[in-house]
């Protein structure tokens, strides 16, 4: 990386390159799990199994109503990696400020949906009377400063896009820090309600804001962002949507699937969110090394193909795409043995942790095609073949998980076979995602010479 905070993918080892890459991102998603799990820990064991269940019902809807913005924000990543392997400054740039442009008005916009329609939205998903008071509580405090989160990940992206990983690692360490401690003080400590896990979050997302543009406004960089340069540039527009749109739509499905799983979850009582929340927060770490790699092959096939580097992007491909499925799969192998003991630690109630643990033993030991899909769609998006991802996701992810469950429960209204959509889905989206893989033309996604994608397969 040099002093401006860019690395140049295009040259030296691929594996090298890749783990540099992935290993700062790897080490700020574990921090990052890490105060979302002591969030959780702290709101079950100094409140109740009610706040905690208060705390999980929102996660789904939150993810619903961001991920759109945040998967559009992958296009201008993409964007902004493919110009900058091209050595396309004025581009660069240009994308960067429409980027933030276009996360400043996210914001706001989520900003009034979240506090205005959360109990609507909230009773749609059949959430429990008990809790639902508890539950509004919380997402409310958590939209009014969205906009801090929003554009924490909007700095974040173009950080990544640019090859550097490494700042955002120490941005998050020190907002990871202060919002544990913002935590216990307010709910340990004040006593203040779930509402108040809430409000540490923003804040902390807020304040490490700060230091991002501090460095992404560095006079004399390729990234510099100048207060009158932001504005929405057409063509930047139209190539963050060409690689961003299919990617907003793609995790908005995910989360409308994930919305409707949560509302069958609520049906089954109080004990089983609250189960299902904490291993929620367990599968997280399985998410580590897939969300890693499928960055740093984001990330790296779009600045190798920018600059016409075929086969170092197929040498990525293949070293990221197994590396993620084995990592993936030792955590596992982990979570699925040491699942009683991991689900107690958020909360005792022996219905709590018998439900945790079949959540856990019907899915840890699948998480390899969890990293597979995922690995592909980042190669996917960084080739920029976002449309791909978002109509795989779209079909077996939304539609054919939310039939399974739909038919699944008028049959036996079981929550382990609400539980099994997830492998099942996984293992049919690896398999339509080998093939794609193995047999279509994405590597030939910006060869300049001939102005369109050859069907030629990769090795």
């Amino acid at each position: 990386m040099t002093s401006t905070g860019t690395v140049n993918m295009t040259q030296g080892s691929v594996q090298k390159v890749i783990i540099k890459f992935a290993f700062p991102v790897f080490l700020s998603q574990l921090f990052q799990q890490f105060y979302n799990i002591i969030d959780s820990l702290i709101v079950g064991n100094f409140i109740d199994k009610d706040a905690l269940a208060a705390v999980s019902s929102s996660g789904s809807l939150i993810f619903l109503l961001i991920s759109f913005f945040m998967g559009t924000s992958m296009g201008a990543s993409v964007a902004i990696s493919k110009y900058f392997g091209a050595g396309e400054h004025d581009k660069v740039s240009r994308a960067i400020h429409t980027n933030v442009c276009l996360g400043l008005i996210s914001g706001g916009l989520l900003t009034v949906i979240g506090v205005l329609f959360t109990p609507t939205i909230l009773r749609w998903m059949n959430t429990p009377e008990k809790i639902l008071p508890l539950s509004i509580e919380y997402f409310r405090y958590y939209f009014i400063g969205v906009i801090a989160i929003v554009m924490y990940n909007i700095c974040k992206g173009i950080m990544n896009a640019l090859g550097d990983s490494k700042r955002p690692l120490y941005y998050l360490i020190f907002s990871s820090l202060l919002n544990v401690g913002l935590d216990l003080l307010f709910v340990a400590g004040f006593g203040w309600g779930v509402w108040s896990a809430a409000l540490a979050t923003t804040v902390s997302q807020a304040i490490s804001v700060i230091p991002c543009m501090i460095h992404l406004t560095r006079k004399g960089t390729v990234y510099q962002i100048k207060l009158k340069l932001l504005k929405i540039s057409r063509d930047m527009l139209g190539d963050i949507f060409k690689y961003g749109l299919p990617s907003g739509v793609q995790n908005s499905v995910i989360a409308l699937a994930n919305v409707m799983v949560q509302s069958n979850i609520n049906t089954f009582g109080e004990s089983a969110v609250a189960a299902c929340g904490a291993y929620a927060k367990i599968e997280g770490f399985a998410f580590l090394p897939i969300t890693c790699f499928s960055m740093a092959l984001t990330t790296f096939v779009g600045q190798n193909l920018g600059a016409g580097e075929h086969d170092r992007a197929k040498r990525a491909a293949k070293f990221g795409i197994l590396t993620s499925m084995i990592m993936a799969e030792i955590i596992g192998v982990i979570i699925f043995f040491g699942a009683p003991l991991f689900i107690r630690a958020f909360n005792g109630n022996t219905e709590v942790v018998s439900i945790g643990v079949q959540q856990c033993h019907t899915q840890a030991l699948f998480f390899c095609l969890l990293a597979f899909s995922h690995c592909v769609a980042g190669i996917c998006r960084g080739a920029g073949k976002a449309f791909v991802p978002m109509l795989i996701m779209l079909a077996v992810w939304c539609v054919l998980r939310i039939v399974y469950i739909t038919v699944a429960m008028k049959i036996d209204h079981n929550i382990v076979l609400l539980f099994a959509a997830y492998p099942i889905t996984w293992f049919i989206s690896s398999v339509i995602y080998f093939f794609y893989y193995r047999f279509s033309g994405w590597i030939n996604a910006f060869d300049k010479k001939t102005g369109s994608d050859k069907e030629k397969a990769p090795a």
